[in-house]
C-alpha cells in the first residue's frame, strides 16, 4: 500500500513514516476492496481492525424477526468504524455492514492502533471518532422516539446539502434504502415525499432532490 495515501488522512498526520512502512510490511495495515453489495462485517462478528473508508459508501443495518433491514448508520468517504469496539468489554459488531458501492477501506489491526495510541495527535482524531459514534446513535434514538418522519426526512435532507454543499442534493442510497434507514414501511416515505413535493417545499427527479424551502 501506497504510503502517501496515509498521509493524506489526519489520524495518520503526525505519525512517522518509519512507523507507517514498517506496520505496512508487517501486514497491520493494509488496503482491501469490496465490490457493490459484499459484506464487510456481519452482525456478532469480533472486530478486530480500525477501518477507514477511502472510497464509497456502507451502511451498518439490523434485521427484525419477520427479516425486514432497517439501516442504522450510513459510511462514507473519510469514515472510521470499529473505533467504538476495538477496546470495549464487547468486541462484536452489534450490526452487518455491507457496501452499498464499490469501496475501498484501509483495515489497521488492534497492535498497530495500540502503537498509534501512543501519538497525542491520533489519540485525539480517535477519540473525536468514538464522540461521532455517539452522536450518530443519539440522532437515531431521537429518530425512533421524538420526531415525525417529515421532520426525520428533512433533517436528512438538510444533512446532505452540508455534505454535498448544496441544495440540489443526490441521494446517495435508493428510496428503498432511505426508508430502512428512517425506519419506516416504503409507502409512507413515498407519501411524505409527495406531500412534501405538492407543497413546494422540495422537487424530486429520481434520485435528484432540490431543497426549496
Amino acid at each position: 500500500m501506497n504510503i502517501d495515501i496515509l498521509r493524506n488522512i489526519s489520524l495518520f498526520s503526525a505519525i512517522k513514516e518509519s512507523d507507517l512502512e514498517k506496520l505496512i510490511a508487517g501486514n497491520h495495515i493494509y488496503r482491501k476492496h469490496y465490490m457493490k453489495g459484499a459484506t464487510v462485517h456481519n452482525a456478532n462478528e469480533t472486530c478486530r481492525t480500525l477501518d477507514i473508508v477511502l472510497s464509497g459508501s456502507l451502511v451498518a443495518y439490523s434485521l427484525s424477526t419477520n427479516g425486514s433491514a432497517t439501516t442504522m448508520f450510513e459510511f462514507s468517504q473519510g469514515s472510521v468504524i470499529g473505533a467504538n469496539l476495538l477496546f470495549g468489554e464487547n468486541h462484536s459488531y452489534p450490526l452487518t455492514i455491507y457496501c452499498l458501492t464499490d469501496c475501498q477501506i484501509i483495515h489497521i489491526d488492534i497492535n498497530a492502533v495500540l502503537e498509534f495510541l501512543h501519538d497525542y495527535n491520533f489519540t485525539l482524531h480517535y477519540i473525536k471518532s468514538i464522540s461521532q459514534n455517539s452522536q450518530g446513535i443519539n440522532q437515531k434514538i431521537a429518530m425512533f422516539t421524538q420526531r415525525t418522519l417529515r421532520e426525520n426526512i428533512m433533517d436528512y435532507f438538510k444533512q446532505q446539502t452540508i455534505i454535498q454543499k448544496s441544495s440540489v442534493i443526490l441521494l446517495p442510497m435508493s428510496k428503498r434504502q432511505l426508508a430502512d434507514y428512517l425506519g419506516v414501511q416504503r409507502p409512507s416515505l413515498f407519501r411524505e415525499l409527495k406531500k412534501l413535493k405538492e407543497e413546494g417545499i422540495i422537487e424530486i427527479n429520481n434520485r435528484t432532490i432540490t431543497i426549496k424551502k
